[in-house]
């Protein structure tokens, strides 16, 4: 894996809201993040929080437009001016909701793919390196990272299984080859170890609910800790 200095790793944060968080749900087509994420949602909402889902991208009339623009293209973008559609979709969704959603105490804040995507979709499976997916997003807003992300990991082959049973027509990268996704699986490890702090892996091959008990416990663990910081 490319080397990537310290100090712009060290450039990536939380935002710093007390009572409020930002979470992030990571993973190939195929991997839950949709099943996930509905159950994260009423998890937290019996636990009095207010919950908002967004997707990447997306979230924005902006970025809802550039997202149709995109995944329905029928040619080849090249891999930079995908990387700067998705910085400015994501730049403009913390501006415009992001920030001013967890600025309300007792908010979280779920992203369907974030920064994490931008780099295994362009940093890896498009060759550009995460040090330049990195350098593109290294100044505020963009720098802004989850508390916590959720890898979904699947192989290749449940993936295949999974988008063969929704029969679903297939969008901009669901059509790529077995190649591509070879190289976002070793993307998704490689982005894993460099955030090993934010990141938690999960076996996404397990029945729904075994996965959920694993983010449940996560959860349980990220609110306690804060909570004891505020103290």
């Amino acid at each position: 894996m490319e080397h990537i200095p310290q100090e712009l790793l060290q450039s990536f944060r939380p935002p710093a809201f007390q009572h409020s968080y930002f979470l992030s749900f990571e993973g190939i087509e195929g991997s839950g993040k949709t099943t996930q994420i509905r159950r994260t949602k009423e998890f937290l909402e019996d636990h009095n929080f207010r919950v908002l889902i967004l997707r990447e991208p997306g979230g924005t009339t902006f970025g809802e437009h550039l997202r149709q623009a995109v995944l329905s293209n029928q040619t080849q973008l090249h891999p930079l001016a995908e990387a700067y559609l998705f910085a400015a979709s994501r730049a403009q969704l913390l501006h415009e909701v992001v920030m001013k959603e967890l600025s309300v105490p007792n908010t979280v804040v779920i992203c369907d793919r974030y920064l994490d995507s931008t780099l295994v979709y362009q940093g890896k499976a498009r060759n550009l390196g995460h040090r330049l997916v990195l350098e593109i997003h290294q100044h505020f807003p963009l720098n802004l990272v989850p508390h916590m992300t959720f890898f979904l990991e699947v192989s290749l082959t449940t993936s295949k299984d999974r988008q063969n049973v929704r029969n679903n027509p297939k969008d901009y990268f669901e059509g790529q080859g077995d190649a591509f996704y070879r190289k976002l699986i070793e993307g998704y490890h490689e982005v894993r170890d460099l955030f090993p702090e934010r990141i938690r892996t999960l076996d996404g091959e397990l029945v729904p609910d075994e996965v959920f008990a694993k983010i449940q416990e996560h959860l349980t663990v990220l609110l306690k800790t804060n909570d004891a910081k505020d103290k």
